[in-house]
């Protein structure tokens, strides 16, 4: 079986979770802090707090942002459900803009008709690490006074070019972005996510709510030569990575500059190899952005049938994904119709088809998934 994805794990990882192990202190603890600090170092952030999951820390990022029952949080339906159910876990409704057709990503020109006076942040996502136009998003937010808050759930390793120099995602150009650190992701801590920030008083209130709100960090009253009685303000969550989890992150965010560019070799090799496939649409990178290749999106010929061609694939033991989901479609969503047309994002979903792609993969992988592509394609409606 030639799977979808497959994390890259081995024996620095293992030693690295052993150490942790063996360390007895497993939970939240010095691990995570250095985690935090590597992870800030390499992306240029003045702050980084780890946590659970991408989903806990675009939940952690919206309320640190103000985001309150009967808002509207602007950001599109083209994204994992986790992106939307972020915004409704804070009681306020998500208002879904369409994505532009070639790189899958918000349409910035799309966010003025989108506003009202219930907007209370903007929250866009770089899709499949494919980074956003964020110059232009960043404008309309900062024009209109709106945090702008970055789902880079997949974007670990990407860069933008930002005022003539290229820059990592999650420096970050908003007030926060968020990252995943899931098996599906480039790197891995088996679950896990990560919030950077430039903004002091937003890390302060992450890392408050991130554990219960607790005004004494456990670590800090475990070490105390007095006793601490810690007192609870407000009302907080269990969004805490674990020792064990940041122990390995940090050997892989040693490794994801290697990660990246074995990506892209394998992107670029599939480029020549799909070249003849008539109709297929191939993803690109504009020229302001470097992506890691998390996903390798193609968009079907037309006259192809996406689950017949996924069908085709996986009888020839080929893992495929259909296109980025829509939220709107979801029956969770269905009381809350997008007040735009969607086109884009609904065909998008439709009639794309996400790749294998993974760092070990072959050649002859590579081949294998090429070949079935070509025999499934060739059957048109």
């Amino acid at each position: 079986m030639i799977p979808i994805a497959r994390p890259v794990m081995g024996e620095p990882e293992a030693a690295a979770a052993r150490r942790a192990i063996l360390s007895g202190w497993i939970t939240q603890g010095p691990e995570v802090e250095a985690f935090e600090a590597e992870f800030a170092r390499s992306v240029g952030a003045e702050f980084a707090c780890a946590v659970s999951s991408c989903t806990t820390a675009l939940h952690l990022a919206l309320l640190v942002a103000g985001v309150e029952p009967g808002d509207e949080v602007i950001t599109v339906s083209h994204s994992y459900i986790a992106t939307a159910n972020s915004i409704r876990y804070c009681g306020a409704l998500p208002v879904f803009v369409d994505i532009e057709p070639a790189g899958y990503n918000m349409d910035p020109s799309l966010l003025e008709a989108a506003r009202t006076e219930r907007t209370r942040a903007v929250l866009c996502v770089h899709q499949m690490g494919m980074p956003c136009d964020l110059p232009a998003i960043l404008a309309f937010a900062r024009r209109h006074g709106l945090p702008l808050i970055e789902d880079a759930a997949c974007a670990a390793g990407s860069e933008i070019l930002w005022q003539g120099q290229w820059q990592p995602i999650g420096r970050p150009h908003g007030d926060a972005a968020c990252f995943s650190f899931h098996p599906r992701k480039v790197m891995s801590t088996g679950d896990g996510g990560m919030i950077t920030t430039a903004r002091p008083d937003w890390d302060r209130r992450l890392r408050l709510l991130r554990q219960h709100a607790m005004s004494v960090p456990d670590r800090v009253r475990h070490a105390s030569a007095q006793v601490v009685f810690e007192s609870y303000d407000s009302v907080g969550y269990n969004y805490r990575l674990t020792d064990i989890q940041a122990a390995v992150g940090r050997e892989q965010l040693k490794r994801l500059p290697e990660f990246v560019v074995r990506r892209r070799e394998l992107a670029a090799r599939y480029v020549e190899l799909l070249a003849g496939i008539d109709g297929l649409g191939l993803p690109a990178e504009p020229a302001w952005a470097r992506t890691n290749w998390q996903s390798y999106c193609v968009r079907l010929p037309d006259g192809c049938d996406q689950r017949q061609v996924m069908q085709s694939m996986l009888e020839r033991g080929i893992g495929t994904r259909r296109g980025i989901m829509c939220s709107h479609r979801e029956p969770a969503y269905a009381s809350m119709p997008p007040r735009q047309p969607l086109p884009h994002s609904e065909q998008a979903q439709e009639r794309c088809v996400l790749l294998p792609l993974y760092h070990d993969m072959s050649e002859d992988d590579q081949q294998a998934v090429t070949a079935a592509l070509r025999d499934a394609c060739a059957v048109r409606t």
